[in-house]
């Protein structure tokens, strides 16, 4: 048995916690697919389950999706393309729901740009470091140096830590108002829907069988 999968007729979903998860939560229930259990905001519970469709629910912390599904705690989870990128586990990535729109830049003073240019050795400060070196050293062909930040990574170009940054923009307001700007645009990001490569052997005909719904439900929306 493997984990909570579905080996026993259950798909298990690992939702991100927060605005993913009830984002995700409203489009399923366009398809029908409901958990009243979830929205018990007093249950303690860690595990939901909607018996009727035999489906199973938990919520985690963003960053832990991707591994809950690679190692198959979790046939399906929905995760920022920013996470599944950092995390890069080995999962099938199936499907972009559209929504938590924003993208993953290079910020730094405006001076800062031209050492972009010119390849010069410079300090990378972001809470996302495996997208930070995959960037510079396989993209740009630029070695730097990078430094793991957990906190308010704007703060690095202010303070002196780093030459520039590499995190998430959505208005690009808090740049602006620190006197930072978008250098270089690394990707578009938006949240995701990823699969146990294994759960899509087993269970096949009813993942895509979701994947289409899915689908149909987001061309409908948009």
């Amino acid at each position: 048995m493997r984990g909570l999968m579905s080996t026993d007729g259950y798909l298990t979903f690992a939702l991100g916690k927060g605005r993913l998860a009830k984002k995700t939560l409203e489009l399923f229930e366009t398809l029908g697919i409901t958990c009243e259990e979830m929205k018990d905001k007093d249950s303690r519970k860690l595990i939901f389950v909607n018996e009727d469709l035999k489906l199973r629910f938990f919520l985690a912390k963003g960053p832990d999706v991707p591994t809950y599904v690679e190692y198959g705690a979790a046939d399906i989870g929905v995760a920022g393309k920013d996470t599944i990128m950092e995390e890069n586990r080995r999962v099938y990535e199936v499907l972009d729901f559209g929504f938590g729109k924003c993208r993953m830049c290079v910020c730094g003073p405006a001076h800062a740009k031209e050492l972009l240019k010119h390849h010069e050795r410079i300090r990378v400060a972001s809470k996302y470091p495996n997208i930070a070196k995959d960037y510079f050293y396989n993209q740009k062909h630029q070695t730097v140096d990078i430094i793991k930040l957990n906190g308010s990574v704007e703060l690095g170009p202010l303070v002196g830590l780093s030459d520039v940054i590499v995190d998430i923009v959505e208005t690009g307001s808090t740049l602006h108002e620190n006197g930072l700007a978008v250098l270089e645009e690394i990707c578009p990001l938006s949240a995701r829907m990823i699969v146990n490569q294994v759960s899509m052997q087993m269970e096949k005909e009813r993942i895509t069988g979701l994947i289409t719904n899915l689908k149909e439900a987001l061309q409908k929306q948009s």
